[in-house]
């Protein structure tokens, strides 16, 4: 039996007119499509081979319904071997915050043909819809792609060094952490001319960014809640947005990316029937 093969794809950061031409052409193709929470709506209905199953894997930081890394690993294998074209679809770029290296990891350990197709990550869309340049001449030569979604994940000497960088510092997943990474900025001492952009459901029609200081984001937006997904600009390029921003926040809480849908179901008799055939 032939084996078939998996591509490793990226969505993009929401608009789906941000997706890649071979993105397409292999949504076009596929037999099977795994896909994350963070996929619109849209992309799935405009791109996706009418006669192909989609699969919804997404996860999402302690929601019930979450899809573990574990099943989604055994899923790609078992349609791989059933000589399928698997297309593994994940929001933003498929390297930066991903869990790509486990996946990557059961293909080659299977000895499965994939590629890779990468795409325009969180980070570069955000920036771009709220006129917020990563880089700007004398403001910030570098741009750093950080996470803060567990407190024990970056060192007290960390902290001090990126409170003290001219890099744009930019944080993925991070929204319900943001209170701590503010007063560990302002506790060491991060110049008051960095400010600080929160952009909810970057690059949709939902899109919304907030500006602060830093030194008055207590007062401003400490305990706010954002809207899934956010991204996180600091440093002194945020100040540009006044001047080149071109989307009006839209204002609303709604939701763009449906939550997980907690579809387990499904996914357990998939996985009960890939133990059977002794995959897992």
């Amino acid at each position: 039996m032939t084996t078939g093969k998996v591509i490793l794809v990226a969505a993009g950061p929401g608009d789906p007119d941000l997706i890649t031409v071979k993105a397409v052409r292999y949504l076009q193709k596929a037999d099977i499509v795994l896909t994350d929470r963070l996929v619109s709506k849209e992309i799935l209905e405009r791109y996706v081979n009418k006669a192909a199953e989609i699969i919804c894997v997404g996860k999402q930081y302690n929601a019930e319904g979450s899809i573990s890394q574990t099943d989604i690993n055994a899923m790609l294998l078992q349609y791989a071997l059933e000589s399928k074209l698997v297309v593994r679809l994940k929001g933003g770029d498929v390297s930066i915050f991903s869990n790509i290296l486990d996946e990557l990891e059961t293909l080659a350990n299977n000895n499965i043909p994939y590629e890779i197709v990468p795409g325009v990550t969180a980070a570069l869309g955000a920036a771009a819809y709220a006129g917020i340049p990563l880089t700007a001449r004398g403001l910030s030569t570098s741009v750093r792609f950080l996470t803060y979604y567990k407190s024990d994940i970056v060192t007290d000497a960390y902290w001090k060094e990126l409170a003290n960088t001219n890099d744009t510092l930019v944080f993925y997943m991070s929204s319900s952490t943001l209170d701590k990474v503010v007063a560990k900025l302002v506790e060491n001492n991060i110049d008051s001319d960095k400010l600080l952009a929160v952009i909810e459901q970057a690059t949709t029609p939902l899109q919304n960014v907030r500006i602060v200081n830093l030194y008055e984001y207590e007062a401003q937006l400490k305990g706010t809640t954002f809207v899934s997904p956010s991204l996180v600009i600091i440093g002194k390029v945020v100040s540009l947005h006044e001047k080149f921003s071109w989307l009006i926040n839209t204002e609303t809480k709604d939701n763009y990316f449906k939550a997980v849908n907690g579809d387990t179901d499904a996914i357990t008799k998939i996985i009960k029937e890939i133990e059977h055939a002794g995959r897992i």
